[in-house]
């Protein structure tokens, strides 16, 4: 019975996620190679070539892997600062609940949020301007729709972070880190010791392949892009909305050769990870 129950929850899952992704990714590669579509003549591999030789293209995608980069560097060191100092505090008083604020809201609320906040007209520009530091409110540095994505990384960490201080503050009592701690202080082992070769390892193994789909979500992210990012260099996901509402149709197959690109390199990610890291699918060989 429990055979059957399984492979009927396969067969679920794969009937309404797996096939509708693959349907897509079909009929986004035959619209790239112009099978397909409005503007369809027959196999072509003009559209990609126009897109790989495109400067803005390679922009966007350099642009979207800085940003996850620097979004998922600042949130790890933050969470795990925050729980490695802060640990008993996050089960008890003000840090508890504020730690699980953040996740209550929408990305496009905190992309207005910090719109508000970091714009040149919003409330740090302005304090800073009563403050005396600055004479006028123009003179306040660009960090929204800015070329270093400035208000993009803030948002994003925002939303990021209290999750991995939840992860990890479980996998902190899950692992038995205050037992391996005691032990390895009875060692002789020093603080900075303790910290960097067992805390931290430990925490950043056990959450890897969650690190890794974070990744894939920041690079995919597309309402904080929007609202909060310059139109060249853009996130490839709004690169791609860009490319399918344009008025030029020769546009469209651009804008899926890009999609197919863009899932072509998260599947070989998924796969490199699958690969090396076996254990993550199959906790029990862990």
């Amino acid at each position: 019975m429990k055979f059957k129950s399984k492979h009927i929850s396969i067969t679920i899952f794969i009937l309404f996620a797996a096939v509708p992704v693959l349907l897509g990714f079909g009929y986004a590669l035959l619209y790239s190679f112009g099978l397909t579509g409005i503007l369809s003549e027959g196999f072509t591999t003009e559209y990609w070539e126009k897109t790989l030789l495109a400067t803005e293209f390679w922009k966007s995608l350099g642009f979207s892997l800085f940003i996850a980069a620097v979004v998922m560097t600042t949130s790890l060191f933050f969470s795990l600062w925050i729980v490695i100092s802060w640990t008993k505090n996050l089960y008890k008083g003000l840090l508890s609940y504020v730690t699980y604020l953040p996740l209550a809201f929408p990305a496009i609320v905190m992309a207005f949020f910090s719109f508000q906040l970091l714009s040149k007209s919003g409330f740090i520009s302005r304090v800073i301007f009563n403050l005396g530091w600055i004479d006028d409110l123009s003179q306040f540095p660009d960090w929204t729709n800015d070329a270093y994505g400035v208000a993009i990384i803030f948002s994003l960490c925002l939303l990021i972070t209290p999750f991995f201080i939840i992860l990890y503050s479980n996998l902190y009592q899950n692992e038995r880190i205050p037992e391996l701690k005691a032990l390895a202080q009875t060692l002789g082992a020093k603080k900075n010791q303790i910290t960097t070769r067992i805390i931290v390892p430990i925490l950043l193994k056990k959450s890897a392949f969650t690190i890794m789909l974070f990744l894939i979500f920041v690079m995919g992210t597309y309402e904080i892009p929007l609202l909060l990012g310059r139109q060249d260099p853009s996130m490839l996901s709004v690169f791609i909305i860009q490319k399918l509402q344009k008025f030029n149709l020769a546009d469209i197959p651009q804008a899926y050769a890009v999609s197919v690109i863009y899932i072509l390199l998260i599947a070989t990610l998924i796969a490199v990870v699958y690969k090396t890291r076996p254990a993550f699918f199959n906790p029990e060989k862990n």
